[in-house]
């Protein structure tokens, strides 16, 4: 490291230890006249936040790792600037708008600086240095928003498709589950978990998979109910399949796709009838001896 730098290291070192709380301040100042935060986030948090990195950035800077690589191995730095990211990608702030919070925290650093020295080289210098480490914050900020954005996106679809497969209780021990659009991998996970601990909750003997809203049904579709009647008979469950329409027995009997194994019924009124028949049949049968012990 050049003398020049380690001086230029040294003065923005010394603004963030000798005017920390004036950074804070004019940080948060920025981002209120710039609106650079999520709803709902109160003035008294923005300075917590500020607190936090402003502090982290003077220890990162006394650890004496390289510049550029301050933030990516200081701890307290990292989870600063991640915590900071995460807080407005939960908070439905935009990428813009963190990236603005990030780039006024360059300004106000830059003014405790110039209040520390007048001469125009050394200014120079620091801002570089300045420019240097708060842009690998900038990376880690943007890469941590995007991360958290996705978490957040991932949750909320695995929401939707629990929401949009209900698993529902039609008789005793009779339970159903209305499929409406497109059957995919995912979609059937989230079927097959919801509908196996419905079994297990309600001790049903019967589960109807009714696919009347289901657009249209080939291989792939006709393997994931395979998938799902395999897992339901494994939990000793009966299942019927519902909403066999006729362009869907014709398209089915087209592509040679094998469902004689499963009980199939055209609607779901006569797929209830057959389960309430598996019920009372299911019933009928005499308790094993060794079950009764």
């Amino acid at each position: 490291m050049s003398s020049t730098e380690v001086g230029a290291r040294e003065r923005v070192r010394g603004a963030l230890h000798a005017e920390a709380d004036d950074i804070a301040d004019r940080w948060v100042q920025l981002q209120l006249e710039q609106a650079a935060f999520p709803a709902g986030v109160s003035e008294s948090e923005l300075r917590e936040e500020a607190d936090s990195l402003v502090r982290a950035l003077g220890d990162g800077l006394d650890s004496g790792v390289p510049v550029e690589r301050v933030v990516a191995t200081h701890r307290d730095l990292h989870q600063a600037v991640a915590g900071l990211s995460l807080r407005r990608a939960r908070g439905g702030a935009s990428p813009t708008a963190t990236s603005l919070a990030v780039l006024a925290l360059k300004e106000a650093l830059l003014e405790a600086v110039q209040r520390q020295t007048d001469h125009a080289g050394e200014l120079f210098r620091s801002a570089v240095l300045v420019n240097r480490l708060l842009d690998s914050a900038g990376a880690l900020c943007f890469e941590t928003y995007v991360d958290g954005r996705e978490e957040i996106i991932q949750r909320q679809s695995r929401q939707l498709l629990e929401l949009s497969t209900p698993v529902v209780r039609l008789w005793r021990q009779v339970l159903a589950v209305p499929l409406i659009g497109t059957l995919d991998t995912a979609r059937t996970q989230v079927v097959m978990e919801n509908l196996l601990q419905a079994i297990q909750e309600h001790e049903a003997l019967v589960a109807i998979v009714d696919i009347t809203g289901v657009p249209t049904v080939d291989t792939a579709v006709a393997q994931h109910l395979m998938q799902t009647v395999n897992a339901v008979r494994l939990m000793g469950a009966d299942c019927v399949i519902s909403g066999i329409r006729p362009p869907i027995a014709q398209t089915i009997a087209q592509l040679g796709i094998d469902l004689s194994t499963i009980l199939t019924r055209a609607t779901l009124a006569d797929a209830l009838a057959a389960a309430v028949k598996l019920t009372d049949a299911a019933s009928a049968r005499p308790t094993p001896l060794g079950a009764a012990l």
